[in-house]
Parts: structure tokens; C-alpha cells; sequence
């Protein structure tokens, strides 16, 4: 390693409160909370949940809402956004929200911040109620919502609660904007790698190439996101991970839907041609799945080429006791 021991890389959570077929989001949130309660007691880092919109498998639209839930059902591990998409909001009430939030759960809220709608184009006018407000704006919504949390905000609007708050602020992405952006401000940045695993390298260059230091933060700090799935036989693992497929090529098709359970044959839905395509997303060095011994393998391995100051796992698994299990064996092999 190149920086810390594998055993020493913090690991955290990424959620998106999964909406199984035949359940609803109540069951969801149970979930959701059992899970981080689960690896709190691991000793995981940190727990984020991610804002999507339109899309019946994810229940974390009212991201906000659903991270002051899971800080009030847990007792030390931090909770925040991966992320709130802040194009779609207006800073302020951000400011306001992750104020209250920091209030009622000190020295633990997170609040990591993406320039993507997090859905299409319909739904973001929905939400927006223009489109004038887009990603290139992302730059000064940040700075905007900065001077909210800043001890001597401008201007005669203030956030209450929010003004003189010290919350952690993150930036995401899945390109090179956002790691620029991140080390211009001196910003922590977290990297979507099991989303668009092609940019992983040249964004994490970018950010520690221009990184310049902050009152926040002295060095580059990375957090890099794995999709990973661990089972007790690679059968099984690749057989819980035929969900994560389904869910792929259902947005990859522009037809969303709740989040279905394992397959035998994939050939029964796909063509070979869809088949081959998955089969290769799965080699992605992002996206991992199988027995503790090939997760660790592959994953050490990530972990020294990204330089990674910390790993953010998705593992989306559809049995709820699969879910469990896979985040116990990732911390059994970090011991």
C-alpha cells in the first residue's frame, strides 16, 4: 500500500434505501436502519445516503429526511449525503436543513454535495421548476452555501440554524469537474468509481495535482466508491449481483423499476448481447463481487491504484440477510 495498511482504510456506506419488488419504502427504511446499525457496530466510518428522484427501486428522494432518521436510530457513526444534488435546491434551505440536522445530531452529519439532477430532464423541471438552474452553476451554489455555514455570512439573508455551523462539506462526482472543483476549495472529494469507472484515474489525478490547502483541510483527502458484493461461494455472490444487473440495464433502457430479486438465467430476460455487455461492467476493478478471498484480492489492488483515503461500498443485494452478511465478511478481511 502506498499510504495506509488495507487494515488501516476506513470504510463507509453508500445507500440508496433499495425498494424491493412486492415491498414498499417503509420496509425499506427498516432496512435501512438495520443495516446501519449493523455496521456501526463493525465499526464502519461513515453512513451516506444518495438522492435519486423518479425511480420507484430508491427511496432516498427526501435525502434529508431519511439521513435525520438513521442519526436518530444509530449513536456514533456519521451520516450524511452521497450526496445531495444541489442544483436542484436552493442553497438555503440546504443550509438550513443540514444546520438542523448538525443541531440535533453534533459532530456527526455529512453533507456531500453533486451537480447532477440525480434523475432525467422531466423530472428535474419538476423539481427545478426551470432549467435555467443547471451543473454550471454548481461552483457558485457551493460558494453560496458556504457563506451560509460562515461564522460572518453576506448579505441579509442568513440560515438559522446553518450560520457559524461546522459541517463537513464533500464534494462528489463522477467526472473531472467536481475533483477540480474540490481541490481548488481544498475540499474532501469523493469519486463515484462504481458509476464511471473510466474517469476514477484521471479525476483522482486532477485532484491531487491541484490540490491547494483550506482552514478545512491541509492535504487531498479521497473517498472512492465500490460496488461490492461478498458471499460465502462466488456462485452465490454472482447470483445476488444478477439484481444489481437488472437494476443497470432497466435505467440504462429508461424504464426504472423496483429493485428485483436474483435470477437463475439471465439469458431468459436478455439477449447474449445485453448478457456479454454486464459480464464486462462486472470486470470493472469498481465493481467486485465474490468470496472474501477474491473481494480482497481485487480490492487491495484498487485500493493501491486509486491511493484511496477511505472506501465508500455499495453492495445493492436484494436479501436483506445477503446485505448484512456481505458488509460482515468486508469487515471480517479488513481485521
Amino acid at each position: 500500500m502506498t499510504q495506509k495498511t488495507f487494515q488501516q482504510i476506513p470504510l463507509a456506506v453508500l445507500d440508496l434505501a433499495p425498494v424491493n419488488e412486492g415491498s414498499n419504502a417503509t420496509e425499506s427504511f427498516a432496512n435501512s436502519v438495520e443495516l446501519a446499525q449493523h455496521v456501526e457496530k463493525l465499526g464502519f466510518n461513515r453512513y451516506w445516503l444518495a438522492e435519486h428522484h423518479n425511480m420507484p427501486g430508491i427511496g432516498s428522494s427526501a435525502t434529508s429526511v431519511l439521513i435525520g432518521h438513521i442519526a436518530g436510530k444509530t449513536e456514533s457513526i456519521r451520516v450524511g449525503s452521497g450526496g445531495v444534488m444541489l442544483p436542484n435546491h436552493a442553497p438555503l434551505v440546504i443550509a438550513e436543513q443540514f444546520g438542523t440536522l448538525a443541531s440535533l445530531y453534533p459532530d456527526r452529519i455529512d453533507l456531500g454535495l453533486g451537480r447532477a439532477p440525480g434523475s432525467d430532464q422531466a423530472t428535474a423541471y419538476a423539481l427545478r421548476r426551470t432549467l435555467n438552474s443547471s451543473g454550471d452553476e454548481f461552483p457558485q451554489q457551493v460558494m453560496e452555501l458556504e457563506n451560509y455555514f460562515s461564522d460572518k455570512p453576506v448579505g441579509r439573508v442568513k440560515a438559522y440554524p446553518g450560520t457559524g455551523m461546522d459541517i463537513p462539506l464533500w464534494l462528489l462526482g463522477s467526472s473531472g469537474f467536481s475533483a477540480q472543483l474540490a481541490a481548488q476549495k481544498g475540499l474532501p472529494f469523493s469519486f463515484a468509481s462504481h458509476f464511471a469507472p473510466d474517469f476514477t484515474m484521471q479525476a483522482l489525478q486532477l485532484y491531487h495535482q491541484n490540490f491547494k490547502p483550506s482552514a478545512s483541510l491541509d492535504k487531498p483527502y479521497a473517498m472512492v466508491g465500490v460496488s461490492l458484493i461478498v458471499a460465502d461461494t462466488q456462485e452465490r455472490a454472482e447470483w445476488l449481483a444478477t439484481s444489481s444487473q437488472q437494476q443497470m440495464f432497466a435505467l440504462m433502457k429508461g424504464e426504472p423499476t423496483t429493485f428485483q430479486p436474483p435470477i437463475e438465467d439471465l439469458g431468459a430476460v436478455w439477449t447474449p448481447r445485453e448478457i456479454v455487455m454486464f459480464r464486462d461492467k462486472l470486470k470493472s476493478e469498481s465493481m467486485i463481487v465474490g468470496t472474501p478471498e477474491v473481494v480482497r484480492e481485487k480490492l487491495a489492488a484498487f485500493i493501491d491504484k486509486t491511493r484511496a483515503n477511505e472506501v465508500i461500498v455499495s453492495s445493492p443485494i436484494f436479501y436483506q440477510e445477503d446485505r448484512l452478511r456481505s458488509y460482515s465478511l468486508l469487515s471480517d478481511m479488513m481485521d
